[in-house]
């Protein structure tokens, strides 16, 4: 049984170095933390689990394929990603200073649109493409082993996805003025942007 497990110590290593590195759904985690707290981005986090673990067992059931097959997919996912992505930063750029947002204004993103995300998510497509191909296991039951290695990999996910939530809820807690949620809104927002460079490239 233990050996049978051995490649989950590998995987946990690579989706590690994989997820708490700085990438689309990390600057936003941060700009969420800081604008709505902790709490209030769970949803937003549980998504991005969620998106990524249906993801990565799709792309070892065969989604994989539909890109080498059929390359206009990939395109269009790049392009939906990429004005997706536009459209959030926006949204993160031109946020109100919390104060401002409790007479009703903004709210964080949802469970279903974290996770619907991670489908035009170009960091998503190459965290299972290189995970499913590097660690899944060749023998047994490929349902059961897929599963198993995308559900592990977003538990080794969580704590690291955390990190970027709670650093942008304590920068929060820094920022006393308008003027200073304004520039880190805006600089958010810019690097929301700059991340459909990585979906274009």
């Amino acid at each position: 049984m233990l050996e049978g497990l051995a490649f989950l110590g590998p995987a946990a290593l690579y989706m590690m170095s994989m997820t708490i590195t700085p990438g689309p759904n990390n600057v936003m985690l941060t700009a969420s933390g800081a604008n709505y707290g902790f709490w209030r981005t769970m949803p937003h986090m549980l998504g991005i689990l969620g998106g990524c673990f249906a993801l990565f067992a799709g792309i070892a059931l065969g989604l994989g394929l539909l890109f080498e097959r059929y390359p206009m997919v990939q395109t269009t996912l790049r392009l939906v990603g990429s004005a997706y992505l536009l459209y959030l930063a926006w949204k993160i750029a031109s946020a109100p200073p919390p104060d401002l947002r409790l007479r009703g204004e903004g709210r964080p993103l949802t469970f279903w649109q974290a996770a619907a995300f991670q489908f035009a998510n170009p960091k998503a497509w190459v965290m299972g493409l290189a995970l499913m191909a590097g660690f899944l296991p060749q023998g047994g039951d490929t349902l059961l082993n897929a599963l198993l290695l995308a559900a592990f990999a977003e538990l080794v996910a969580l704590p690291c996805i955390a990190l970027w939530a709670g650093f942008g809820t304590a920068i929060g807690r820094l920022l006393k003025t308008p003027r200073a949620w304004r520039l880190f809104n805006l600089a958010m927002g810019a690097m929301t942007a700059a991340c459909v460079i990585l979906i274009l490239r």
